[in-house]
């Protein structure tokens, strides 16, 4: 083989073995034009053969996730959209999205939302104590005094929500005061809510570890549902899982975790021992106190009541503040609700779940402008509220369309209005079953 002489000072090229005075070197030497192109095809063949084989090992790492069966699912007015995305951005993708002023907290504008929602609550109370007498033959009255003011101090209950998420001020002294006060007089246990608050938000939509409004899997937790649907029909079952979910879902899932997440057992939001203890216990650590913290907040609103009860009457207290109550709980369990849940929205087991799934499942509903200014939006802004829940409501409507202007085809609004959206959950929405790579409502 010809070889080429290198040295510091000259460069001889000769047919055998190059020899300098200071060392030699032996390279190969130029190849013919028919050589050097027959290496160059040889190379970019390998270069070929090298992208195919990269290309399946990436296939092989990150398969096309398994088709749903449409053929299976209902569809809402979401007309199947969740069901048909595949790829998805990322946290920080739908995050950088969001303009930087959605993140600032205005601690005098919650102040004066915090104000206005507590006015009118005072102010309806007030009107009613004034005017409706309290006697059987005013009942009907006093049921649509409970309806109203119970919407209107939902306002309240939304006010106190935002303290737990810290997205009411700078201030943790006034934000936690706030959400304290108006949490505990409305019997919410404020930090204990605070903490299994964040951990739903934390597994949206996750099968096993969601808190609140988890569905049951059909074939195994959610069996006996299914048959008591098919003897009493749907329509009276959807009536008595409105009235079971609407009029007893809260206290039943502060008391015994129902509907929570099945790791974490038949937990109590006031007595931090019950449910499960380990690696899924939902009052860790420092939470545990926060939970006797809250009780205490309960145990003075309970307090107030049987004082007021006892100088007033129990007739009294049952009107102006009962029959409220039981509105503002109506609305809390129907917007997490229906938030989280319809008939063609999917959840995913431990494998297939992220964070971002969970947000992007989530939909906006079409609550109008009266229960979006009572209720601070939080039914139409939820989406939003889900991917960063420490924007302020009243920054949430310009997040909401950075949202769905970056990512149209993941955002997700039901034009449904909220009664038939209730109804189809209520009758339609019973127990999930596999469905390619995620668990949709079995029909």
């Amino acid at each position: 083989m010809q070889s080429v002489a290198v040295n510091t000072s000259f460069v001889t090229r000769t047919a055998g073995t190059a020899k300098t005075g200071v060392r030699a070197v032996s390279l190969p030497a130029r190849r013919s034009p028919v050589a050097a192109f027959a290496v160059r095809a040889r190379r970019a063949a390998i270069g070929r053969t090298s992208l195919k084989c990269n290309a399946a090992v990436a296939a092989a790492a990150d398969p096309e996730p398994p088709s749903v069966d449409m053929s299976s699912v209902a569809l809402s007015g979401l007309e199947g959209q969740a069901l048909k995305i595949n790829s998805w951005p990322t946290k920080s993708e739908v995050l950088n999205s969001i303009p930087p002023e959605c993140f600032k907290r205005d601690t005098a504008k919650s102040l004066m939302y915090a104000a206005i929602s507590t006015a009118l609550t005072l102010g309806c109370g007030a009107l009613a104590y004034f005017t409706i007498p309290m006697t059987m033959a005013y009942w009907p009255a006093w049921l649509a005094y409970g309806f109203v003011n119970g919407t209107i101090a939902t306002g309240c209950w939304v006010v106190a929500h935002e303290c737990g998420h810290m997205a009411f001020s700078d201030n943790k002294f006034i934000q936690d005061a706030v959400g304290y006060v108006l949490h505990s007089l409305l019997l919410v246990p404020y930090f204990s809510w605070q903490r299994s608050h964040a951990v739903h938000h934390a597994k949206t939509n996750h099968l096993t570890e969601g808190e609140t409004h988890v569905p049951k899997v059909k074939g195994e937790n959610g069996t006996s549902s299914q048959k008591r649907k098919e003897i009493m029909g749907a329509p009276l079952y959807g009536v008595l899982r409105l009235i079971t979910h609407l009029g007893f879902g809260w206290p039943a899932y502060l008391l015994a975790g129902v509907t929570g997440g099945p790791v974490r057992g038949k937990t109590n939001h006031f007595l931090p021992f019950m449910g499960d203890q380990g690696k899924h216990k939902l009052f860790p650590g420092q939470w545990e106190g926060k939970v006797y913290a809250s009780d205490v907040g309960i145990v003075a609103a309970v307090g107030g009541l049987v004082y007021w009860a006892s100088v007033c009457g129990a007739s009294q207290v049952a009107l102006l503040y009962g029959l409220p109550y039981i509105g503002v709980n109506l609305w809390l369990v129907l917007y997490t609700w229906l938030q989280h849940t319809d008939v063609d929205i999917p959840h995913y087991d431990t494998d297939e779940w992220n964070f971002i799934k969970g947000a992007l499942n989530t939909v906006d509903r079409p609550y109008g402008p009266l229960l979006n200014f009572l209720h601070h939006g939080i039914g139409s802004t939820h989406v939003a509220h889900h991917v960063n829940s420490a924007i302020p409501h009243y920054h949430a409507w310009k997040a909401t369309e950075a949202i769905k202007k970056a990512f149209p085809e993941h955002y997700l609004y039901d034009p449904t209005p909220i009664v038939p959206a209730m109804w189809r959950v209520a009758t339609k929405c019973i127990a999930v079953q596999k469905n390619g790579d995620r668990y949709t409502f079995a029909q």
